[in-house]
């Protein structure tokens, strides 16, 4: 969904416009193709996804992803003023707390299973 609203927002930009917003050497690089990266222009890479094959280590790293979102969809909102880009912002918000809280939940299922006595 954000690739989408990036794309909506800058579809229509001259090269003179994204040089101005500071998007010269992404549209240098890409045109106006999507490439994914952060904020400091560095791309995405698979070592961003965490797994140690533990249940409550994934789910924890989870946890804190779905948060790290959160905070982070909360400052693109701050930094608008576009009414249309905040609602679609808020819903991403608001699906990461719910992802969070499901997680959260997923833990404590997990911990309970462990404390009980197994008898085979």
């Amino acid at each position: 969904m954000i690739a989408t609203m990036i794309y909506k927002l800058t579809k229509d930009a001259t090269p003179q416009e994204l040089e101005a917003a500071g998007l010269g050497p992404h549209y240098v690089a890409h045109d106006s193709a999507l490439f994914y990266n952060n904020a400091a222009g560095v791309p995405w890479t698979a070592a961003y996804i965490q797994a140690k094959g533990d249940p409550l280590a994934d789910l924890y790293e989870d946890i804190a992803a779905e948060e790290k979102a959160r905070a982070t969809y909360q400052w693109l909102i701050d930094m608008t003023d576009d009414v249309d880009l905040q609602d679609s912002l808020k819903f991403l918000r608001e699906r990461e707390i719910v992802h969070a809280m499901r997680f959260k939940e997923a833990v404590e299922m997990i911990k309970a299973d462990r404390e009980q006595q197994k008898i085979f």
